[in-house]
């Protein structure tokens, strides 16, 4: 019976443990990037009624993919709902920070990623598409700014607003890894 019970309660500690390092494993990141794709309005999920953009789309697949916590945009809409300081598309980092506390994420990205289109590809129908996108990587406990990022991508596409999305999302994923990589350092610390 001894045996029995030293058993069970070793199973127990050994899942205790388990839970209690998936819990306190990677960090909860709330993603806040602003996106005007060719020469259309600056727009962010925060500001309106639209979705998440395709930066922030793809930002936060290759961060989930690698088990960082995104927090969903509708589990901040009560946050954002009372206090109207967070319904501007440009909003400051004290203001990201402040959500971040609201929300008990560890981490902001705030940025802005905008798409532009260029010439047209020589003997082509096709139209040069580049996006640039600018972040920060900020620490909600202290506010501090842990990593200043930039990527960018191009593409080319007969529709501009497609090579726009495009380019988009190649810069996205350039941004995705630079987070990472940012985020990674941090946690060795």
């Amino acid at each position: 019976m001894k045996r029995f019970i030293f058993f069970l309660v070793t199973i127990f500690l050994g899942l205790t443990l388990c839970f209690a390092k998936d819990e306190g494993g990677k960090p909860k990141i709330i993603l806040l990037i602003s996106e005007q794709n060719i020469e259309g309005p600056q727009q962010a999920w925060w500001a309106s009624e639209i979705d998440l953009s395709v930066t922030e789309a793809k930002v936060a697949a290759t961060l989930i993919g690698q088990g960082f916590g995104v927090l969903e945009p509708s589990s901040l809409s009560n946050v954002i709902r009372q206090d109207k300081a967070f319904r501007l598309v440009d909003l400051s980092e004290t203001q990201s920070v402040k959500l971040g506390n609201l929300s008990k994420a560890d981490y902001v990205v705030l940025g802005k990623a905008i798409a532009s289109s260029g010439g047209n590809v020589p003997q082509s129908n096709m139209r040069s598409c580049f996006a640039n996108i600018t972040a920060r990587l900020i620490r909600v406990k202290d506010g501090k700014v842990v990593a200043y990022l930039d990527s960018s991508g191009s593409t080319a596409h007969m529709d501009v607003i497609t090579g726009g999305k495009e380019a988009l999302s190649a810069a996205a994923e350039d941004l995705a890894a630079k987070i990472i990589e940012a985020l990674n350092k941090e946690g060795g610390k």
